[in-house]
């Protein structure tokens, strides 16, 4: 083959992928965008045709990037009567009438500020916009003023009732979601904007709301009594994100592409991603969905990485978890009423409806005796992603080494040379600045549990036994190993707690070897300077 032939071969080759990812909607949002360009779409048009008949007023909560925006661009295209972009959609075999509908379509995404002024003065800009792109000519007052005055205007000028469609209207709420006095300037200025959906009902043909969290104290709460929430009634579970049956039916080609990169098999490149991106539940019953975001730039990259993560930051995160003094080990597996989870966020007396409604935590299992759910990460992505974006503060923000130290401690645990897990432990911690140090049992434990969880290996901290709770159990494909941490005392005393309080016993019948672990941490070294393990 020569050069000119071989040019060319490379030539076909990238074309060929080019235009496979090509199809993949990284970075498109509307639908139009989507369906012009022949990208890949997962039609979720028939709930959107069940619930616009339905309903008039639907509030949807979802985590972020979880094609709530493209649900939006969804709706807006359908009430504006945009037939041809629903060709070969279940809506164009639904839909009969096609009528034509103004469309205020208002998002709040990017209005990041943590300046009340600045926050009112965006939302103006986006007015604005909306007057201009109507004709409609700008009115003077404040923002609900001028908000229903789009409203009349519309319903007079094209002598159809009006659709309104809010999308992410918690975004400058969450910005100051941790500062009380801004909080509550900024919650005025939203309820003023809000203030005039109630008295525009007659002109309204319908009206969606999206967001991540629930501020209850808004007019759009308090005031539109017939604003139906849908974000966990099971029959809208799946209206974002994606089903098995969806992902199998949609991204055949990705998938197969994925497999042959990874060199896994049909089935085991499904079950990684399975792993890694399935398992949110948004009602009791709810099949299990895929983050949207996180498969699209799997496929698209043919790698199994923290995509979702990847955008978002966990300052808020951590300043809830200092509030309500919550023990990142014991975010997952809790018990819950749905009282408790799916609160109003202002109302929040625990750490569970923002990490619930965020996506941090999802519904594991339901007790229809008791009426309790139990709540769990969703996937390995999250889980993953959470504990790497939480160590910095829990652990230090000197990452440099990190890598190196966790793979050695997984290699030491899996071969059960549990020299090497020490004395790399040990390395590792005297790496940690004095400043980011902490003197309390607790916090070592937390420190641990991190550490530990990032290893890719299965790790729990505070597990509950009939009496006392572990500290730390670590589990490998052969071994068990049950760690109890003592603050300046000596590392016998937690071998004899582990045997007074009977930790091994759950493990006995396992069939994995245990093995159980005494830590000494010194508040003079911020170190472990002791560790005794005992194969039982």
């Amino acid at each position: 083959m020569n050069e000119n032939e071989m040019s060319q071969e490379l030539e076909c080759l990238m074309d060929g992928m080019g235009q496979e990812q090509a199809r993949y909607p990284l970075g498109n949002q509307t639908f139009e965008e989507i369906i012009t360009a022949g990208k890949y779409y997962v039609d979720k048009t028939a709930l959107v045709f069940r619930m616009t008949h339905t309903y008039k007023y639907v509030f949807l909560s979802r985590p972020r990037r979880f094609g709530k925006s493209l649900l939006c661009s969804t709706l807006a295209s359908y009430f504006q009567g945009e037939k041809e972009l629903f060709k070969g959609l279940m809506m164009e075999r639904l839909e009969k009438e096609w009528k034509q509908y103004p469309v205020i379509h208002l998002s709040l995404a990017s209005v990041k500020s943590d300046d009340p002024a600045e926050i009112k003065g965006l939302i103006d800009d986006k007015l604005e916009v909306i007057e201009d792109g109507f004709g409609i000519q700008a009115k003077t007052g404040g923002l609900g003023r001028r908000l229903g005055n789009i409203i009349l205007k519309c319903h007079a000028k094209y002598g159809e009732k009006v659709v309104v469609i809010l999308d992410e209207y918690d975004a400058p709420l969450l910005n100051v979601l941790h500062e009380p006095e801004k909080q509550k300037t900024v919650r005025q200025i939203m309820r003023t904007l809000f203030s005039p959906l109630k008295d525009s009902d007659p002109y309204l043909r319908f009206l969606f709301i999206t967001g991540i969290t629930k501020f209850s104290q808004l007019s759009i709460f308090s005031e539109l009594n017939n604003l139906k929430a849908i974000s966990m009634l099971p029959e809208y579970a799946t209206l974002c994100g994606f089903t098995q049956l969806e992902l199998e039916n949609t991204f055949q080609e990705g998938i197969s592409k994925l497999a042959e990169k990874t060199g896994l098999t049909r089935e085991q490149t499904l079950d990684a991603l399975r792993q890694t991106y399935d398992g949110y539940h948004f009602s009791a019953d709810s099949p299990g969905v895929y983050n949207p975001y996180s498969i699209v730039n799997a496929l698209s990259d043919s790698k199994l990485e923290n995509y979702w993560f990847a955008t978002g930051t966990p300052s808020f995160l951590v300043d809830t978890l200092k509030e309500f003094h919550t023990d990142i080990a014991d975010v997952d597996g809790n018990d819950a009423s749905v009282e408790e989870f799916d609160a109003p966020t202002e109302n929040m007396h625990s750490i569970l409806p923002l990490f619930y409604q965020s996506g941090y935590l999802t519904i594991k299992g339901y007790d229809p005796e008791f009426s309790i759910y139990t709540l769990g990460y969703p996937n390995k992505e999250v889980r993953t992603g959470l504990l790497d974006a939480l160590y910095p503060f829990y652990v230090t923000k000197d990452t440099r080494g990190r890598s190196d130290a966790l793979r050695s401690i997984v290699k030491g645990f899996r071969s059960h040379d549990l020299d090497q897990v020490f004395q790399v432990l040990q390395a590792f911690l005297e790496g940690i600045p004095y400043q980011d140090s902490h003197f309390d049992e607790n916090h070592w434990t937390q420190l641990l549990y991190v550490v530990f969880s990032l290893l890719g290996i299965h790790t729990e901290s505070q597990v509950r036994t009939a009496k006392g709770r572990i500290d730390i159990v670590v589990k490998t494909a052969d071994y068990i190993y049950v760690m109890e941490v003592k603050l300046d005392r000596p590392a016998r005393e937690a071998l004899e707690q582990i045997d007074a309080k009977g930790y091994l016993v759950p493990y006995t019948l396992d069939g994995r070897r245990l093995t159980k672990i005494g830590m000494t941490f010194s508040t003079k070294e911020r170190n472990v300077t002791e560790f005794c393990a005992f194969e039982v």
